[in-house]
């Protein structure tokens, strides 16, 4: 070959090469080019259904969450959020939550009990008159959705000596907004908000803009290579990797014989405390070909996105792969039964997850933009 020829032939492989790096690179989220504000607030419109109220103004919440986010703003990704706020809340920035003030009424009866709080007392404290001019009591009577309940407690902690002595300055608010996002997760990831007219992160998760942000970025803001966005909406409910991880302790279940919960918890964050999942995996530490602390170490890292190229998982899977006799599943939904005040039925985050992705599917098979 001549030296003509095989510098030519070098730079076609270099080109190539560097047309396939382009390529990977452009699959990553924080690097796709960004579609056209109005092409995405133009697909968000049509594919969210006709009756709801100011879908122009759902579509430009939305879309410019996704742009402060850098997030990839595909007919996948526009339709995994739609399917989350129509699950969560059916387009409601302040949904309605049945029975809320006999729920209300029974978290501060709790917690008055467990203060030892006589009934009178707490019975005078809710007697007295709120900003409002109603009583708390009335306006408890009245409240609809969280951001009511919210707004009552706040105003309750703040003005009223025996506010202080049931919650501590602890709102027992947790969730909020038209996804219905965590208020902590929230305060964890304020940092690069874009409305700089926000006076608190918690008050901004109540409003439809802030529960669209935070609700997208704990939707889309991590980095996983799930084979279906059903995992994802189990994340959703369950905590990020919570799919991930809820695989790898049935992995350590079956190479073990221990019963463990599989919700995607590794590791216990309480002080002088271990969980079943970190025990069950020191136990294979001969197996593993690694120390307890190493152990440690790696579990520590289910929370994040390297937890997959760490020597524990690589070698639980090799252990477990062998043992099955064929490549065990990476993924699985978590087995979680779902808690809460609000909840009246039996459900769990497979539960939660099916429905999402159902609504997901639907609103793929709408015409769109994208």
């Amino acid at each position: 070959m001549s030296s003509v020829v095989a510098t030519r032939a070098l730079r076609a492989v270099v080109a190539v090469n560097l047309l396939w790096l382009a390529g990977c690179a452009a699959l990553r989220p924080t690097e796709m080019p960004r579609r056209p504000p109005a092409e995405v607030r133009a697909e968000l419109v049509s594919r969210m259904p006709a009756s709801v109220d100011d879908r122009a103004g759902w579509a430009a919440d939305i879309e410019t969450a996704f742009a402060a986010q850098n997030i990839e703003a595909s007919s996948s990704n526009l339709c995994a959020t739609l399917a989350v706020i129509a699950q969560e809340s059916s387009y409601r920035a302040a949904p309605v939550v049945p029975g809320l003030a006999r729920i209300a009424r029974g978290e501060i009866e709790r917690r008055a009990a467990a203060a030892h709080i006589p009934d009178f007392l707490l019975d005078k404290a809710l007697g007295l008159e709120s900003a409002n001019g109603q009583t708390y009591d009335e306006r408890l009577a009245t409240v609809r959705t969280e951001n009511d309940l919210n707004d009552l407690f706040e105003e309750f902690i703040d003005r009223v000596p025996l506010g202080s002595t049931l919650f501590g300055g602890f709102n027992p608010v947790q969730t909020g907004g038209p996804m219905q996002v965590a208020i902590d997760f929230a305060e964890d990831h304020a940092e690069d908000y874009p409305y700089a007219d926000a006076e608190s992160v918690r008050e901004e998760v109540f409003s439809r803009r802030g529960g669209l942000y935070f609700g997208i970025l704990h939707l889309l803001g991590y980095e996983v290579d799930y084979p279906s966005p059903l995992y994802r909406f189990a994340d959703y409910n369950a905590g990020w990797y919570a799919s991930r991880n809820a695989a790898f302790q049935r992995a350590v279940s079956q190479l073990t014989g221990t019963d463990l919960a599989l919700d995607g918890d590794l590791i216990s964050y309480r002080a002088f405390s271990i969980s079943n999942t970190e025990r069950a995996t020191k136990s294979l530490s001969d197996r593993l070909e690694m120390d307890e602390g190493p152990i440690r170490r790696d579990l520590t890292k289910g929370s994040g996105p390297n937890f997959e190229q760490t020597r524990l998982y690589q070698r639980v899977y090799a252990l477990a792969d062998t043992q099955a006799g064929e490549r065990v599943a990476r993924v699985i939904l978590p087995g979680i039964e779902l808690e809460s005040p609000k909840i009246t039925r039996n459900l769990t985050t497979a539960w939660f997850a099916e429905r999402v992705y159902s609504r997901w599917q639907a609103c793929m098979r709408q015409p769109g933009a994208g």
